[in-house]
């Protein structure tokens, strides 16, 4: 009888896939977006058990929780705010729209936008731009700026929310520079100038 091979099964499959044009890719039926840079490109994806490894060119680019079952999404706001920002139009039609309310509170913003600029586009502008600004910053500080805003009856612009988030600039202090005396420098090479700079 001949030895058995002994070998590690490999723990992942892979498949390559294509990035559509909304920053998403379909693995197993299910809908996962990736960073808008990504669109129109082929990806590598190692699937396991309980998560994806996303592969462009050799280069992990990012790792998602695997989804169970069929028709689910798992959609991050952060992968398609920037497109969505320069084409706000897009976002009454985005089909996972309601992944883009990170929290309740966000939903709350924009319901807040929508009955106060009475609906519509400028409603739609003015929440992506707040969402970018969480992108770009601390989602929880935006969230805790929208909550103030809120409580305040106060209509949450995105002008306002980033009055809030992001600090005034901040002032330099002037240093004092001081003389630096290169005798000292000196004296370690030469070790009787040593003796004359301590005494």
């Amino acid at each position: 009888m001949r030895p058995l091979s002994v070998e590690r099964l490999r723990e992942y499959r892979e498949i390559d896939v294509p990035v559509t044009s909304w920053s998403t890719i379909r693995i197993k039926y299910n809908a996962y977006s990736v960073p808008s840079r990504l669109r129109g490109e082929w990806l590598r994806v190692r699937l396991y058990e309980d998560r994806l490894e996303v592969y462009h060119g050799g280069a992990h680019q990012l790792s998602i929780p695997r989804l169970c079952g069929r028709n689910g999404h798992r959609i991050n706001y952060r992968h398609v705010i920037g497109s969505l920002v320069r084409k706000p139009g897009a976002f009454a039609r985005y089909r996972y729209r309601e992944e883009l309310f990170p929290t309740l509170t966000f939903r709350r913003a924009y319901d807040a936008l929508i009955e106060s600029l009475s609906g519509g586009w400028e409603a739609d502008v003015e929440y992506l731009r707040v969402l970018h600004l969480a992108a770009r910053t601390l989602e929880s500080e935006v969230e805790t700026a929208l909550e103030l805003l809120l409580a305040e009856r106060t209509v949450p612009l995105a002008d306002r929310v980033r009055l809030l988030v992001e600090p005034a600039t901040p002032q330099v202090p002037e240093l004092a520079v001081p003389a630096v005396d290169l005798v000292i420098y000196d004296a370690l090479f030469e070790p009787e100038l040593l003796q004359q700079v301590s005494a």
